[in-house]
């Protein structure tokens, strides 16, 4: 735990200085016109960056006595590394404008002023009436993790119980919030140097005053007016970036590669000065204030045929049976909090498949001429079943590609001699899919619970050792970009020499958030040409899920691997049965597989 220093406040915050010089100096002039001296000023980092005057800005700081915390340009700037260490997704615009100011930075800083940046702590804690503020650049303990506002509330809360605080001040992502949530604190007081995107020239800082008890505060999000032209004829007359130029004076940034669906929405709209109250323990609150989530009606996804709207629901013909899933079984080792299938190591809703069950539907594929060219199996953990090896043998054994998605822990481990004949005899035809929630520790076992993230990884190393050909699965739920996520798992990859291309959507699958509360359409006829997609592209248009219900006296097929328990997606005992139609009538064909794009098979 870091040590917590004392400020009476008001304090004023700000970050994303960019090497904007003239913003700078603008702030220092209204923090003494409001009376708040240097030492009463937190930095969120990233000091030097897009604009034209780092070694300048660098030295107005160090002379000042405001305290800075390390973005992630100090870390790199201070180690002389090769680029900005941003978390930008590789080739995305924001990737490739880097490297031109990231250049001009470093020539303009010498030994002494990387060494000082070098010097600069990751976080420190403050205290301000009474409430204990972890101060870091883009989360505590991962300088480069972009927060945003609309991130889910559980991702912050864990975040903020992590630190030990009673909130986050943190910076990064370059756009202003505050949430709270249950009474924690997560604070963004936006960048300095470059505009909020809301199509004004303003930039952003903040200030937290002691409220009227202790134990509260004042959170203002404050715009300042600079002289932004001058800036921006600095960035020209520099070789920088021209469209980062522009950007300063329409207040709009060049790139959104970074930003979330919410925040992307909301560019070009002008925000509005504000101050909110915060009581640590108490309350919820949220600036910019966000849109109420809708009500679900009750029509919807209540007739097979027809939506809530009257008009024509889509369904989707089975194309052709590529890939047939076989449920093992609900049971799993772990209890993550928001499984698809809702399994735990108590959930037994879907009992363990035998092996004689699954091979009556390879037979059947056999005798019918199917054109099924892949098995996948998945559960639960597939690894807890006790025939699981006879039915991967079987399957194999017949030319099917195996698909295999596991938690790769224990449940697997106990195979290895096993796993290891099978993938010396089929090679290429055997792919093992390795569930790992998120790139980094502390966001896996949010998902999967405390210590499933060594031993998952560990098995994960062991396939890529042994040779297997692998895929891994992970989330978007903590709202990050899609090209974030992809970034962060590329350099995880990288660092654990794992033969996965973070890139390719089939080697590294990223299944989109379900969030039961949140309304989606309803897909009709007519939506297959407004989203230029085809029936065929969905997943119900080329396979199916076996399972065995508890209690039942022999497996039935669904349409789908996501709806387990909806008895209108149960199809029939056998394959053939399950060959009709199936209608789009669940809110997860909408927000999972025709809006989401999400795929199972192995490609």
């Amino acid at each position: 735990m870091s040590e917590t220093i004392l400020m009476a406040g008001p304090v004023l915050v700000f970050g994303g200085v960019y090497s904007n010089l003239e913003a700078l100096q603008a702030l220092m002039r209204e923090a003494a016109r409001r009376g708040v001296a240097p030492s009463s000023m937190v930095c969120t980092g990233d000091v030097a960056a897009y604009c034209a005057d780092a070694r300048a800005c660098v030295d107005l700081l160090r002379a000042s006595g405001v305290r800075v915390t390390a973005g992630n340009c100090e870390e790199a700037l201070g180690a002389s590394a090769a680029d900005c260490g941003c978390g930008f997704a590789p080739g995305s615009a924001c990737d490739a404008a880097s490297g031109r100011w990231f250049a001009h930075a470093a020539g303009q800083l010498d030994g002494e002023r990387r060494a000082w940046m070098a010097g600069l702590p990751s976080r420190l804690d403050i205290e301000i009436n009474g409430v204990r503020l972890a101060v870091a650049h883009g989360a505590p303990g991962e300088t480069s993790r972009f927060v945003f506002g609309s991130a889910p509330e559980r991702v912050l809360s864990h975040d903020i119980a992590l630190t030990g605080c009673d909130g986050v001040l943190a910076g990064h992502s370059g756009l202003p919030f505050t949430r709270i949530m249950q009474g924690r604190l997560w604070h963004n007081s936006g960048a300095l140097g470059m505009p909020a995107n809301d199509g004004t020239p303003r930039v952003w800082f903040s200030v937290l005053s002691a409220g009227e008890a202790p134990g509260a505060l004042l959170v203002e999000h404050a715009a300042l007016d600079y002289d932004h032209a001058a800036a921006a004829a600095k960035m020209r007359a520099g070789g920088l970036p021209a469209d980062y130029a522009a950007g300063l004076e329409t207040g709009l940034w060049p790139s959104c590669d970074v930003l979330p669906k919410e925040e992307a929405k909301a560019a070009g709209a002008p925000l509005a000065p504000a101050v909110l109250r915060f009581t640590a323990g108490q309350g919820e609150a949220a600036w910019p204030p966000a849109e109420p989530a809708p009500r679900l009606p009750g029509a919807k996804f209540s007739d097979p045929a027809i939506t809530a709207a009257g008009e024509a629901r889509a369904s989707v013909a089975m194309a052709g049976l590529r890939t047939l899933w076989i449920n093992t079984g609900t049971l799993c080792n772990l209890s993550c909090a928001s499984c698809y299938i809702e399994s735990t190591p108590r959930n037994d809703r879907l009992a363990y498949i035998t092996a004689a069950e699954a091979r009556a539907y390879l037979d059947e594929i056999a005798r019918d001429g199917l054109p099924t060219q892949e098995i996948g199996f998945t559960g639960g953990e597939p690894f807890l079943n006790p025939q699981i090896m006879e039915m991967m043998q079987d399957a194999l054994s017949r030319g099917f590609r195996v698909m295999m998605l596991t938690n790769a822990m224990k449940p697997m481990r106990r195979f290895e001699r096993e796993l290891l004949a099978l993938q010396a005899a089929y090679g290429e035809r055997l792919t093992m899919r390795v569930s790992l929630d998120h790139y980094t520790q502390k966001l896996h076992e949010l998902e999967r619970g405390p210590r499933s993230w060594g031993p998952g990884l560990d098995g994960l190393q062991w396939l890529a050792r042994n040779g297997f050909r692998l895929h891994v699965a992970g989330r978007l739920y903590t709202g990050e970009t899609e090209g974030l996520v992809r970034a962060g798992y590329a350099r995880l990859f990288a660092a654990h020499g794992l033969p996965v291309d973070a890139s390719d959507p089939v080697q590294l699958v990223l299944f989109p958030e379900m969030d039961e509360r949140a309304d989606v359409p309803e897909i009709t006829t007519a939506c297959w040409g407004v989203l230029h997609k085809s029936p065929s592209d969905v997943m119900c248009a080329s396979s199916r899920m076996v399972v065995k219900r508890k209690g039942a006296e022999a497996p039935a097929v669904l349409a789908c691997t996501l709806l387990a328990y909806d008895e209108r997606f149960e199809l029939g005992a056998t394959l053939a049965q399950a060959s009709r139609d199936v209608a789009l009538n669940h809110p997860h064909c909408a927000r999972f597989c025709v809006l989401g794009g999400a795929a199972c098979s192995a490609g």
